[in-house]
């Protein structure tokens, strides 16, 4: 990437832990409290679950074991996270992002529920877009696009016109399944080569331009 890389699209779909949210105290402490009750090695579990829901995180990491378990596990673990606020930030330049946002095409698309996403953009001080893509509004977790082409969907732009930011490796293969161009935000974006990689959300500048799209700056 260089200071003069520029993007346009007709709408942007965020991502949120990872993303917009630095989550990872919480994801790591709950997640290898998991990993230690089911005697799985925390640092493999944590290059799982980032990105998925946590039922297909179970799903990949216990493939012998009932789906209704992991969807039951996945209720707990979900209060849990919903329960645990400390250490959550916001990604830096993500305030000014969301700020810069308003008026323009944009939906917040997570693997989290309608609590969590709720209580960790409050806990990160981020305004909450108006259009959201929550667990609830899908039958398959990302890596599966359902969620990105249902963000476009309620937006009323075509997948090729819309720019994803995510940082898994989950996020971006949905992202890319969609058939649409993917920035990685942070380290663990850069092993899945995104479109556009960037450290943070700080030097990331958004305008409206005419006829209802949206130009990216990126530097």
């Amino acid at each position: 990437m260089t200071a003069t890389t520029v993007l346009t699209a007709r709408a942007l779909l965020l991502d949120m832990d990872g993303t917009l949210v630095n989550s990872d105290a919480v994801v790591e402490r709950i997640w290898r409290r998991w990993a230690e009750r089911h005697g799985l090695d925390g640092d493999e579990v944590m290059k799982v679950v980032h990105g998925r829901q946590g039922y297909a995180s179970m799903a990949v990491l216990l493939p012998d074991r009932p789906m209704e378990q992991n969807l039951a596990d996945n209720a707990r673990m979900l209060a849990e996270e919903t329960a645990d606020m400390d250490g959550v930030v916001a990604i830096p330049g993500a305030a000014q992002l969301l700020a810069s946002l308003r008026g323009l095409p944009h939906a917040l698309v997570t693997s989290a529920d309608v609590p969590l996403s709720t209580a960790r953009m409050a806990a990160a001080g981020l305004a909450l877009p108006d259009v959201r893509v929550t667990a609830e509004s899908v039958g398959a977790s990302k890596p599966d696009p359902e969620g990105f082409l249902k963000g476009a969907a309620e937006l009323g732009a075509a997948p090729a016109d819309c720019l994803v930011f995510e940082d898994s490796g989950a996020g971006i293969a949905a992202g890319r399944a969609a058939g649409m161009r993917v920035v990685g935000v942070g380290p663990r974006a850069s092993a899945h080569r995104p479109d556009v990689l960037v450290d943070d959300l700080s030097g990331v500048r958004v305008e409206g331009v005419a006829g209802g799209g949206i130009r990216v700056l990126f530097g």
